[in-house]
């Protein structure tokens, strides 16, 4: 969903680094999960602002700015759960990451390891055996998504 960025002021604000459709989207949940790789902690969200570059956050129990700091760079997640359903043809980053990208003619490009956003559309970033591809994330090269088959099919050639 984001990431802290770092200390926001002296009061234990933080700078939030979103990574949802709308930034101030956050704010709808209570509880926020800080972490990285198995070590994870909730945290209440108590108040919150947009800034040119980003959010200021509040989070119960960080009250100065030594606290706040000692957040930087932690993942920021909401439990599945508390989610909306994803609609049509629309899927959260976080399902797509892993799934083995196959072209056309049967071939394995890779897996995706991340997406990126461009701006005009998002990008998956794929990585296989004969390194790293870009594939924009757009229905001319992407033709079909299983999620329960674990596969994305994409039209795109071994020499892109």
């Amino acid at each position: 969903m984001g990431f802290v960025r770092g200390a926001f002021g002296i009061k234990g604000w933080i700078k939030v680094q979103a990574d949802t459709e709308y930034a101030d989207g956050l704010f709808d949940y209570p509880v926020w999960w800080l972490g990285k790789d198995d070590s994870w902690k909730p945290y209440t969200f108590e108040n919150g602002a947009v800034q040119p570059k980003g959010l200021s956050v509040k989070l119960q129990g960080i009250e100065d700015r030594d606290a706040a700091e000692a957040l930087r760079g932690l993942q920021i997640a909401v439990p599945r759960s508390e989610l909306p359903e994803a609609g049509t043809d629309e899927y959260y980053w976080s399902d797509l990451i892993g799934l083995s990208v196959v072209n056309q003619q049967g071939v394995v490009l890779g897996k995706v390891t991340e997406l990126m956003e461009t701006g005009a559309n998002d990008v998956l970033v794929v990585e296989g055996e004969h390194g790293q591809r870009l594939i924009p994330f757009v229905g001319q090269f992407v033709l079909d998504v299983s999620l329960a088959e674990a596969r994305i099919s994409v039209d795109w050639g071994l020499d892109y």
